[in-house]
Formats: C-alpha cells, sequence, structure tokens
C-alpha cells in the first residue's frame, strides 16, 4: 500500500458529532429501563453521577487533546508519559473495550429490525437467527466501506446520522411526558436498591457505556481542523448534551411506566424494546412505530463511528512501536489506516458471534473502558511536571484536585463493575504485564530502556493487584465475599486509588517520550506542534 497521511478534515461540529453520535447509540435504548430495574425511580441520579464521572474525565482529555491531538491519543498518552509498556497495557485493554462496541450495536439493531422482520432473530430469547447474524454482518460491511473511502466522507455522513437520531430522543421526552405519573417516584420506595443500587446502575446499567462516545474527539484528534481548540470543545460539548438528554430520558421513563406494569416491583418492568414497548402499552402506536425505527439508526451510527474509532486505536498502538508495523500504514489516497480499518471490521463481527446478553457485554465494555481511562489524569498531571513549557490551548484549572477525583472516581466504577468482571479483566492486564516483560525483545531499542518502562509500570500492576484483591474480598452487593462490607469496601477502593494515583504520578518517565512523528502528524502540509 502506498504510505500517505492521517488529514485533516473533521471541523468542530464532526468532532463534536462524533461524541454525541456515539453517546447516542443503544444505551438510550436500553439503559432507562436497566438502570430503573437496579435503582428504581432513583436512577435519574445514577446518570447525573455518571455524567459528572464522565466529565471529570473528559476534561482531563481536553487538555490533553488540545495539547497533543493525536489518533487514539487514548493509548499514545499512557505511551509518551510512562512508555511502551504501559502503552502496550492500555493498547491490549482498549483493543477490548473499542472493538466490541460496533459488534454490540449491530446486535441492538438487528433485535429492534426483528420488530418488523422476525425472520432475523428468536422470538423467546432475541437471539439472532443464521439470516439475523448476515444481517449484522451485511451492516457492518456497509460501515466498513462508508470508513473506507475517505475520513471526509466518514465524517458527514456521521453529522448527518447523529443530528436525525437526536430528534427522536427529544421527541420521546416531549410525548411521555404527557403520560407523566408522579406516584411512580415513591411507589416501592424511591431508592429501592439504596445507593448500592445506583452505583451498579452506574457501571452494570448502560449509563457508563453511553457516555463513553466523548473519546471519539480525542480518537479523532489527529485529523481534526485547528484541533487545539475544537477537540476541548467538542468533548465537554457532547457529554454536557448528553447528559441532559439521558436524565430526561429516565425521569420520563420512570414517570411514564402504567401503574399494572409496577406490581412486581421496579425489577420486574421488563420490556423488551423499553420505549416502544412503552410507547404501545401507553396507546401511542405512531411513536410506538418512530422508536422501532430509530431504534435501527441510532445504533447503526454508533457500530459506524466504533468502527472507524477502533482503527484509530489499532493505529496508535502500532505507532507505538509495540503492535504489528502493518497497522500503521495510512492509504495515501484517502487519508484511512486501510488495514487497521481491516481488523477492525474483522473483530466487530467476531463480537456479533454468539455472546451473553447486551446488559453483561456493556459491563464488560464499560469497565474495559474505564480501564483505558485511568491513566488519562496520571498522564496530564504528569507531563505538568515533566513538560512544564508544552504548548496547552486549553489549560485546565484545578487539575491538582480533579485529575485525582477523576481516578478515584475511574476506579470506583471498575469496582462497581463487579468481581465477575473484574476478575478476569485485571486478572489479564496482569497475566499481559508479565508476558511483555518476559518477551523483552520486542520492545523498542531506540526509544525507552527496558529497565525504565519496568520502573514506569511497576505502580499500575500493583495497583491491579490491589484492586483485584478489594474486588474478590468486598461486598458481596458487587459480587465479592463480603469480607470487606460496604461502605468499608467503599472507602479502601477509594484510598487505594488515591495511593495508586500519586505513585503513578512519581512512576511517569523523567523526560516525555513524544517522539518526532512529522511522518503522521504532517497533514495537508501542517505540522502539529509538540
Amino acid at each position: 500500500m502506498e504510505e500517505g497521511k492521517l488529514r485533516r478534515k473533521l471541523g468542530f461540529v464532526d468532532l463534536m458529532f462524533l461524541g454525541l453520535g456515539a453517546i447516542i447509540g443503544s444505551g438510550w435504548l436500553f439503559g432507562a429501563q436497566t438502570a430503573a430495574q437496579m435503582a428504581g425511580p432513583s436512577s435519574w441520579i445514577a446518570w447525573v453521577i455518571g455524567a459528572v464521572a464522565v466529565l471529570l474525565i473528559g476534561l482531563v482529555y481536553a487538555e490533553l487533546g488540545g495539547a497533543l491531538p493525536r489518533a487514539g491519543g487514548i493509548i499514545r498518552y499512557p505511551d509518551y508519559s510512562h512508555g511502551p509498556l504501559v502503552g502496550y497495557l492500555m493498547g491490549f485493554a482498549s483493543l477490548i473495550a473499542y472493538s466490541s462496541v460496533a459488534g454490540i450495536e449491530a446486535e441492538a439493531m438487528r433485535q429492534y429490525a426483528q420488530h418488523w422482520w422476525t425472520a432475523l432473530g428468536n422470538s423467546v430469547n432475541s437471539n439472532p437467527s443464521t439470516l439475523g447474524w448476515f444481517v449484522q454482518v451485511a451492516l457492518l460491511l456497509l460501515f466498513f466501506l462508508v470508513n473506507y473511502w475517505s475520513v471526509n466522507l466518514f465524517g458527514k455522513v456521521n453529522s448527518i446520522i447523529t443530528a436525525l437520531k437526536f430528534v427522536v430522543p427529544a421527541l420521546t421526552i416531549l410525548v411521555l411526558i404527557t403520560q407523566f405519573h408522579a406516584v411512580n417516584f415513591t411507589s416501592h420506595t424511591f431508592a429501592p436498591g439504596g445507593f448500592t443500587g445506583i452505583e451498579t446502575a452506574v457501571a452494570s446499567g448502560g449509563i457508563i457505556f453511553a457516555f463513553l462516545g466523548f473519546r471519539q474527539a480525542v480518537d479523532f484528534a489527529g485529523e481534526a481542523k485547528n484541533p487545539q481548540k475544537t477537540v476541548p470543545l467538542a468533548i465537554v460539548t457532547a457529554i454536557l448534551v448528553g447528559a441532559v438528554l439521558y436524565v430526561l430520558l429516565q425521569i420520563v421513563f420512570v414517570g411514564a411506566v402504567p401503574a399494572g406494569e409496577l406490581a412486581g416491583g421496579w425489577a420486574k418492568v421488563n420490556y423488551g424494546a423499553p420505549f416502544a414497548d412503552l410507547a404501545g402499552a401507553l396507546g401511542l402506536a405512531w411513536l410506538a412505530d418512530i422508536l422501532f425505527a430509530d431504534a435501527v439508526l441510532s445504533p447503526s451510527g454508533t457500530a459506524n463511528i466504533y468502527l472507524s474509532s477502533t482503527a484509530r486505536v489499532i493505529f496508535a498502538w502500532t505507532r507505538t512501536g509495540t503492535f504489528f508495523p502493518l497497522f500503521k500504514r495510512v492509504s495515501a489516497r484517502t487519508g484511512v489506516p486501510q488495514p487497521a480499518l481491516w481488523l477492525s471490521f474483522l473483530l466487530a463481527i467476531f463480537w456479533t458471534l454468539p455472546f451473553p446478553t447486551w446488559g453483561q457485554l456493556v459491563g464488560v465494555v464499560s469497565s474495559a473502558t474505564v480501564l483505558t481511562y485511568i491513566i488519562g489524569p496520571i498522564s496530564a498531571a504528569a507531563f505538568r511536571r515533566t513538560a512544564p513549557d508544552m504548548h496547552r490551548p486549553f489549560r485546565l484549572g484545578g487539575m491538582s484536585v480533579i485529575a485525582p477525583l477523576a481516578f478515584i472516581i475511574a476506579t470506583l466504577i471498575i469496582y462497581w463493575t463487579g468481581w465477575g468482571i473484574d476478575n478476569w479483566l485485571l486478572g489479564t492486564q496482569i497475566v499481559v504485564w508479565f508476558i511483555y516483560v518476559a518477551i523483552s525483545r520486542v520492545m523498542p531499542k531506540d526509544s525507552v530502556s527496558f529497565e525504565q518502562q519496568v520502573h514506569s509500570s511497576v505502580w499500575l500492576v500493583v495497583f491491579y493487584v490491589g484492586l483485584w484483591l478489594l474486588s474478590h474480598f468486598g461486598s458481596s452487593a458487587f459480587g465479592g465475599l463480603n469480607t470487606i462490607a460496604g461502605p468499608w469496601d467503599q472507602i479502601l477502593v477509594a484510598i487505594w486509588a488515591l495511593i495508586g494515583y500519586y505513585w503513578g504520578v512519581s512512576s511517569a518517565l523523567p523526560t516525555t517520550n513524544i517522539q518526532n512523528e512529522e511522518s503522521e502528524e504532517t497533514i495537508d502540509g501542517e505540522v502539529a506542534s509538540l
């Protein structure tokens, strides 16, 4: 393939719609009911907590994205601050977190399309039929082609789809507010699961999964026009707009559920297609039809975004020197990392194979993604010390407070996901670290020394081990042995996170590992400032 460069074609609107388009996916279609089952009427609080948590993390990445606009920046920043080994760990977790989303969204699309085309799946458990699986793959193929042709076409197509799919949730809010029953917020108590139910909803109810779309502006920063200004603004705008939308959707969902559906409590509320079935139960057949149609559009648009962003993450991982060099090739004609896009496409198909339910998978994706985010606050704080003169168009005020707080909240979200997921997710990261250390010959020889990489990554492995133990022995509400009952379990998690944060910052490289990357960052003759 002829070598080319990424091209700066995406403006603020494109970047903001990338984030918002990823946020408004299957999360709004299923998240309101899942959160209500876990937290009852108090579920709207879970959305607020999720929004604040992601906003804190997003503010940190706003500074990073503005100062260092790089494709797949979430992987690049830990490599710059702590070396290739930490970058490799984040790359491995990111590959799981990103590659699965397109497949999950294709599955959600097929499940809703089954309303009209019943042959697409099993009417009992909603699993795809053979035909349904091929339809999912065909959808992924369509978006693969849109991405393959050019980043400009991808950005414009996404902006149009996002604008359209924003209208339906807004219409749903306006209509369901007319069916509002205030008594629903006190029937079966306001918080039937207590604060633990709210916490569980944040981590495993699809809430964090829904908000994680903000990262798209970071992933596409290397292809943004004027990224120093547009990236931070796009991140914050997407999170705030998404937060308002989701809180209102949760409130109207809880308020509109008919009294008869609450006989068994909130945990028993179970619509196959939550908002569409609710509209049908309220006699709003026309709204149900619109919702079923949008339920195909919304996940499809998000699948389109994640198919492309996964390619950027693979590309970024390769740029750290710890993944196969084949995937750093960029088409000279289209400016698209095509080999990485092919791998993204194949991985997305893999995730459409028979796996657990949507609700179980989003817990895995959410925890894996937050795992990749925890290094962001540490990298940002480390750069303040090791690269004080770095040009920061957006300089986050209160970094010394916001960064550790963001790290603590991210750690708690991982803990709230529960032992069933933390066991293998954290365990895998620990095993991967040992494998990488054992096969040290694959590490770059002209960047950071092996000894320095180990020194700058030991804190992370110890942090993982401690969090793994806390999850195992923690509250039974999160799948642990209840040796450390609540709230002491979460207090200890927060303390451990604080220790991990300051240890991580102090373990950064003496000088940043930002290499001369003009071969990537020179786009249409423009060199991004380091």
